[in-house]
């Protein structure tokens, strides 16, 4: 009871905060802004976070985050629509969702499967908000525990996630991180400030900037990609019923919603993972326990239930490890965490136990986010269709000019906007690859919390064992030991599957020439010779029928 009491009073000073006219401003300005950058088909939240991080920087910190928290968590609502509306997902987390919304669609019941999706997604968002509430006591009382050796193993165990999460591309994942890891490492050493693979270039010196790399991966090779791509002929089904409609069919499936929300707090808790595994494993859960499984893939409202809820309940809960650790789970909570160390807050064990208050105010933020985006999407989803309309090559230049912009006030340098015009065309390149960008940027921030807290735990050590003598250090290398295992276990078990498809496909075919090659031999031979002859004879017409 005392915890409760003791968070209730948080609950009422957290309050307070959100009572400000920035942050309500925040908070509707992050809302509808990620509903209308989710809407359109190639933009995504990355990008715009991305654009709008330099201007983060001069707001409080709690005005800073709502706007970001507001357009990272709405913008999978606005996403929902081209997905069901054109097939086009309007964010990448989206897919999984034409796969029954647009079928919806094309039966007439366009109106019927929005508003399933907005019901998902709202109970989704709620439910992984109110559990992060719930440990946020927990968490206080845990997150002293953590030291230098811990959290150097927690970031070490998300790079390692990252890379293990990227099935058959493990090994470029792996180099990808690396690279980020080695771009954290530029410039002056943080301790005996020598410089570091500056290669005698004074504005090396002072290292490369995140928000430039970031700028440049997301949003400048998204705009070279919409400005190489050709506008599709969008042609938008008149909306017809009730938007509540959803609400009341969502209660009949409370086993898939709930399942499916708990799938999501959990896969956003783990580093690396995120919301296409929840969604998959939501999805296949709701599949195989359906009494109707052959309607998913052809128009399921419990598959449309599945992919919805799990991927709104990623954002709230990929807060955990950034709150508690200071260690992001993917590209968007990292972009974050440079608006904490901008404004000298640190994430970790003393944000939980100093500032109680903030923490409990961005989760009500969230919590005030998933009503007001409800709200709008009830009122205005007729009039927010338009937005898919808009022609590729003109966001593509706005998205530009909008990156270049935001890179060049960062320091007022021209060399940052060469650099991210660098990235921009690497990314364009490794898009066009198919290839994993998300691996650079987590390396670049993990790499530098491993080197500082590797360095601050050395002191302590004096022996390898020395490093993992504590419980919560032995528990997470022995999770790395568990993890590294299973990815291997798995490469060696593809790899056998790929022999053995190789195998059986070589083997058909040698026995099919080994066949023809047969059939040749007996042709030739005497017997052969004249089984010919009297087939052909047999074959000729005759000269009398002529």
């Amino acid at each position: 009871m005392d915890l409760i009491s003791e968070f209730l009073a948080q609950v009422q000073a957290s309050s307070g905060i959100l009572m400000r006219w920035d942050v309500a401003l925040a908070l509707i300005v992050g809302s509808v802004g990620g509903v209308l950058i989710g809407a359109i088909p190639g933009v995504g939240p990355a990008v715009a976070i991305a654009i709008l991080l330099p201007a983060t920087f001069s707001m409080d910190p709690i005005v800073g985050l709502t706007v970001l928290l507001g357009i990272y968590g709405s913008s999978m609502y606005g996403g929902a629509i081209p997905a069901i509306l054109i097939n086009t997902p309007g964010t990448a987390v989206n897919a999984l969702t034409t796969y029954d919304g647009f079928p919806m669609t094309t039966r007439g019941e366009a109106r019927r499967a929005l508003s399933l999706a907005y019901s998902s997604s709202f109970f989704g968002g709620m439910f992984s908000v109110l559990c992060l509430i719930l440990l946020a006591p927990v968490l206080a009382k845990v997150a002293p525990m953590f030291g230098s050796r811990e959290i150097f193993l927690a970031a070490l165990l998300g790079i390692i996630l990252v890379v293990t999460a990227h099935r058959r591309q493990a090994l470029i994942a792996a180099a990808m991180a690396s690279f980020g890891i080695w771009l954290s490492t530029i410039g002056l050493h943080p301790a005996t400030y020598s410089k570091r693979y500056t290669f005698d270039q004074a504005w090396l010196a002072s290292g490369v900037n995140l928000i430039v790399v970031v700028l440049g991966l997301f949003a400048l090779s998204q705009a070279f990609l919409l400005l190489m791509e050709e506008d599709e002929k969008v042609r938008l089904t008149r909306l017809k019923g009730s938007f509540f409609q959803g609400f009341r069919e969502l209660l009949r499936h409370p086993r898939v919603a709930g399942v499916s929300a708990g799938f999501g707090v959990i896969m956003g808790m783990i580093p690396g993972v995120g919301e296409f595994t929840a969604q998959f494993m939501s999805y296949t859960y709701a599949q195989k326990s359906s009494k109707r499984p052959e309607d998913f893939g052809h128009g399921s409202s419990e598959g449309l239930i599945a992919a919805e809820t799990a991927n709104n309940a990623v954002p709230g809960a990929a807060m955990i490890p950034l709150l508690a650790l200071g260690i992001p789970g993917e590209a968007l909570t990292a972009m974050m965490l440079s608006v904490f160390y901008v404004h000298n807050v640190t994430p970790g064990p003393q944000l939980f136990q100093n500032d109680m208050d903030f923490v409990v105010a961005l989760y009500l933020a969230l919590l005030l986010l998933n009503v007001l985006v409800v709200v709008f999407l009830l009122v205005a989803t007729n009039q927010l269709i338009k937005v898919v309309k808009i022609p590729n090559r003109f966001l593509g230049v706005a998205i530009l000019i909008l990156s270049f912009v935001g890179v060049f006030s960062l320091r007022n340098s021209f060399t940052d906007c060469i650099l991210a015009a660098g990235f921009g065309v690497f990314g364009y390149i490794l898009k066009r690859l198919d290839l994993p960008v998300v691996p650079i940027v987590l390396g670049m921030v993990l790499g530098n919390i491993m080197e500082v807290k590797l360095r601050s735990a050395m002191a302590r050590v004096k022996s390898p064992l020395d490093f993992i003598d504590r419980p919560i250090a032995a528990i997470l290398f022995a999770i790395i030991l568990i993890v590294l295992v299973l990815h291997f276990r798995r490469v060696l078990l593809d790899r056998k599957e790929r022999k053995a498809r190789a195998w059986s496909t070589s083997h058909a075919s040698t026995s099919f020439a080994s066949s023809l090659s047969r059939r040749r031999g007996f042709l030739l031979t005497e017997r052969g010779k004249r089984l010919r002859a009297k087939r052909s004879k047999f074959s000729r017409p005759s000269t009398d029928e002529r």
